[in-house]
């Protein structure tokens, strides 16, 4: 019974409306669930098969680029009959969902486009290293996707001065008509990987791992010589730091072995004969600096060389120096305190 109804039906239909079936009948027209097009417009088509001689008649405008829509059949079939299409098998269908077909470009790749266009003009470094800030909010675009072609290039601008860039992509597309131009504008910096610090550091405090983080900063802070987080780890300050601050190699320093007024051993060797005094550091000093110390019981001052954490080692002097300033030697045979000779 449902197939006379239907066959019935068909035979309403304007013969030059319909597509014909394999024995010479007019096919029977038959509703899609899903439907998908690149146009701006929905046709008959589109949204059903065996569609014939109306197929290209436009009945609804497409949703927008990149995104679906649905339409109730009693909607579609309401456009059809409009256009004296009946008999149309719905397949018990209630809707039918319209998707507009495109190409989608994300954001971040416009950003990495963009910063590769500007790649080594006027000063700029690798694309990685360049921070860009854009005019307009940067966001995910949707083009018809009849644009295929490769994002090129086709105008780069860049003024040092202001940091402004200006970019024009082109996209070249399979309906053969202009290529699509994509600008973007803004502003473009120089960028180096640093060691900030996340709290302030006083002079002579020694940087740990957990005071820092690496952040990317504008060259012209940080300058080309930025400290990395090797370099700072473990260093000294060399000036109270404040946090947020980008560290340079001018900021710190070798933490010091010796500091002013600190208790210290000095370590005299000469003709195998090791001698170890107290004494009293009058000078910050890290390994291999000059510092001058005091034996705490002669009261002698003299200069010797840092070697470790509270150790400075004095080298035997000139025979006419010793008789004229007194060697640590001599004044160590004088010190009646503890101290320790040790053959070598």
């Amino acid at each position: 019974m449902r197939r006379l109804i239907l066959i019935t039906a068909a035979l309403l239909m304007p013969l030059s409306a319909l597509a014909q079936s394999g024995d010479g009948m007019p096919a029977v027209p038959v509703l899609r669930a899903s439907v998908a097009v690149s146009s701006d417009v929905v046709r008959i088509g589109d949204v059903i098969d065996n569609a014939g001689d109306a197929a290209n008649i436009a009945i609804y405008r497409a949703p927008d680029l990149g995104t679906t829509g649905t339409l109730p059949t009693t909607q579609v079939l309401a456009a059809l009959r409009a256009h004296e299409v009946f008999g149309v098998d719905t397949r018990d269908l209630h809707e039918i969902s319209v998707t507009r077909l495109a190409r989608t470009i994300e954001a971040q790749d416009i950003e990495r486009q963009v910063a590769q266009a500007l790649a080594h003009r006027n000063g700029l470094g690798d694309a990685r290293d360049i921070e860009l800030t854009f005019d307009r909010g940067l966001r995910t675009l949707q083009l018809d996707s009849a644009n295929t072609g490769a994002l090129r290039a086709a105008s780069v601008r860049f003024e040092p001065r202001s940091s402004r860039f200006d970019v024009v992509f082109e996209i070249r597309n399979d309906a053969g008509a202009l290529p699509t131009r994509l600008r973007f504008t803004g502003t473009a910096l120089a960028t180096v990987e640093a060691a900030v610090l996340t709290h302030g550091v006083d002079r002579n405090g020694i940087i740990r791992a957990s005071d820092i983080v690496v952040e990317r900063r504008p060259r012209s802070e940080v300058g080309r010589e930025a400290a990395d987080r090797d370099q700072v780890i473990g260093m000294q300050a060399r000036r109270a730091l404040r946090a947020g601050h980008a560290l340079r190699p001018s900021d710190i320093a070798k933490p010091d072995l010796v500091q002013r007024d600190q208790a210290v051993t000095i370590i005299y060797r000469t003709a195998g004969i090791t001698l170890t005094i107290r004494g009293k550091a009058l000078d910050n000093g890290t390994e291999g600096d000059v510092v001058n110390v005091t034996n705490l019981q002669s009261k002698r001052t003299f200069s010797g060389v840092v070697i470790g954490r509270g150790r400075v080692s004095v080298s035997p002097q000139p025979p006419a120096t010793i008789a004229a300033a007194s060697t640590p030697v001599a004044l160590a045979a004088n010190d009646h305190s503890p101290a320790s000779r040790t053959a070598e």
